[in-house]
């Protein structure tokens, strides 16, 4: 295939959860690709006020939140799709009603995050993705915002009732077992990606995508030829066309030339 666009998610993919920084043979990799003309873009499920550990990485743009949130190489923001109020109002009031089932949840919008409430779990996340813990606030403040992204700390067994009861106009994307990314339905990495594209010209069979995480997974189904981290789950290397080493095992630079890209 001619690959004209590369897809790179961030946690496990670019980043390594053990040294908590990119590889550099995937850095220098990544620059040869785009001195080529491929266009090289970051794919997350962080939020852009999350995203603060690509160091010297070389990029063409973001898609973010889930696909929530693109921006672009000049900065400029597209593609915002915003939580449903409802569902925004739904959630504050279980909290606020019923605060022996309260669990916490970071809130994100476009220009702030905030957390309801710590937890071990929550505390367990920010060493694993190295970030610090939001300001805490009442829940009730995200009536004030618009809502880009909710990542709620509730187990997989409690998944179908809460997002049945509080949030159904939204899907939960899941790729660890304290907690789930939720966006508004209808949204995905696939999505984002498909945003970006349009606006770069560029065809989905065209492109290259790197993950390994369940939020990856449609990505991975969805782009020109999905390439799954070899840290990732057997769910996730199903979803992909090929399976490279790990990302502290050079992956995405031994995929690169595997592949024939570079």
């Amino acid at each position: 295939m001619e690959c004209k666009a590369i897809f790179l998610d961030i946690d496990g993919t670019l980043v390594s959860f053990k040294t908590h920084t990119i590889p550099a043979s995937t850095l220098e990799a990544v620059k040869a690709a785009r001195r080529k003309g491929i266009k090289v873009y970051v794919a997350t499920g962080r939020p852009l006020l999350f995203i603060d550990n690509l160091g010297e990485l070389e990029y063409d743009g973001l898609v973010t939140t889930t696909g929530a949130h693109c921006i672009d190489r000049e900065g400029k923001s597209f593609a915002l799709r915003t939580v449903d109020r409802g569902d925004v109002e739904r959630l504050v009031h279980h909290h606020e009603t019923c605060p022996q089932e309260a669990f916490p949840i970071i809130f994100v919008a476009q220009d702030e995050l905030f957390v309801t409430g710590l937890s071990p779990e929550l505390e367990d996340l920010s060493r694993l993705l190295n970030f610090e813990i939001p300001a805490e606030l009442p829940v009730a403040h995200a009536l004030e915002k618009d809502i880009l992204q909710i990542i709620a700390f509730f187990p997989p067994q409690d998944e179908a009732r809460y997002m049945e009861q509080l949030m159904p106009g939204c899907v939960a994307m899941r790729w660890h077992p304290t907690f789930v990314d939720i966006i508004t339905r209808g949204v995905s990495k696939s999505y984002g990606i498909d945003r970006m594209l349009e606006h770069e010209g560029i065809s989905l069979e065209q492109t290259v995508a790197f993950g390994d995480g369940g939020n990856d997974i449609d990505m991975l189904r969805h782009v020109g030829l999905g390439v799954a981290m070899g840290n990732a789950s057997d769910e996730v290397k199903a979803a992909a066309g090929f399976v490279t080493r790990s990302v502290d095992e050079d992956g995405i630079e031994y995929a690169l030339h595997t592949l024939g890209i570079l």
